[in-house]
């Protein structure tokens, strides 16, 4: 299932010559807890760490949650309606509004650091639809040329099925593939993968490396075989680890409290868990997000 932490260095040191960097950051960690508003002071940071990726080199992107949470907080609804067709239609118009307004903070944001950013808004059809991937790799492409960072979301407003994606965990997971990024990091509520969860097992243990993503694995995060490894969300971030190390990109899962650790993590420090990127494999990218879906 998992290797020996034995080869961390080696691949930590790996980390510091990644060119192509996908970067995503979940709901929770963009607002404060209390209130349900964004927190400025991480956004701010976390800008400023994208900036300097950028100013090191870098071609870089931003997967983003927050959309339906701050269209919510806008329109003041305090909860949505039942399941069903009411609550779909609240969200895809809380993220109208919130995507709008989210986009108008992250241009503001990184104007003051002399940086261009752009909005890219994805559906499933962009990546199963062998014409759209194309064009949307295209449009990536160019706009890395052009020293843009892509900030990229799910369209909301007009798809159901990437509401149901896992608080974009896998959307950045698929971006990262389409890019041909080197790596991928998830920032995130939780430290990395551990053997249980440390909440309620003081004996968990905090896994530094995955180098072999085993079937054994992915089943442990799975909410249904009782595992607490499944607990935050870890089902959907064991899953982007599979598109992205079957597409040949390292992956990193940190805590996002201290938004500073991707500059860290670029630099090779042993920051959260690493999963190594295999360079054994042929992923089928439309296949799989065909599947996800049926």
């Amino acid at each position: 299932m998992m290797k020996s932490d034995g080869n961390c260095g080696k691949y930590r040191e790996l980390l510091k010559d990644k060119k192509r960097i996908v970067v995503k950051i979940g709901s929770s960690s963009l607002q404060h807890p209390e209130t349900g508003d964004l927190d400025y002071t991480k956004l701010d940071v976390l800008v400023r760490e994208l900036c300097n990726m950028r100013n090191r080199g870098m071609d870089v992107v931003l997967v983003t949650s927050g959309a339906i949470a701050v269209g919510k907080k806008a329109v003041h609804l305090k909860e949505f309606g039942q399941a069903g067709d009411k609550e779909i239609a609240e969200k895809q118009a809380c993220a109208a509004v919130g995507q709008a307004r989210l986009m108008m903070i992250y241009q503001k944001i990184f104007a003051e650091y002399n940086q261009v950013a752009a909005q890219i808004l994805l559906t499933k059809n962009t990546i199963v639809d062998n014409l759209n991937r194309y064009n949307a790799h295209n449009t990536f492409s160019e706009l890395f040329k052009l020293g843009v960072i892509p900030i990229v979301n799910e369209n909301d407003t007009v798809a159901t099925y990437e509401i149901e994606f896992g608080d974009n965990d896998s959307l950045s997971a698929i971006v990262a593939a389409l890019v041909e990024a080197d790596l991928l990091i998830l920032l995130s509520d939780i430290d990395g993968l551990y053997t249980d969860d440390p909440r309620k097992n003081k004996d968990a243990r905090f896994i530094r490396i995955v180098e072999e993503l085993s079937d054994e694995l992915m089943e442990m995060g799975k909410p249904s075989t009782g595992s607490d490894v499944g607990t935050g969300g870890m089902n959907t971030k064991l899953i982007a680890a599979k598109i992205a190390t079957c597409s040949h990109i390292d992956m990193v899962i940190a805590n996002s409290k201290d938004i500073k650790v991707l500059h860290r993590i670029l630099d090779g420090q042993d920051i959260g868990t690493l999963f190594v990127g295999r360079q054994d494999t042929y992923f089928d990218l439309p296949g799989f997000v065909e599947q996800m879906h049926s």
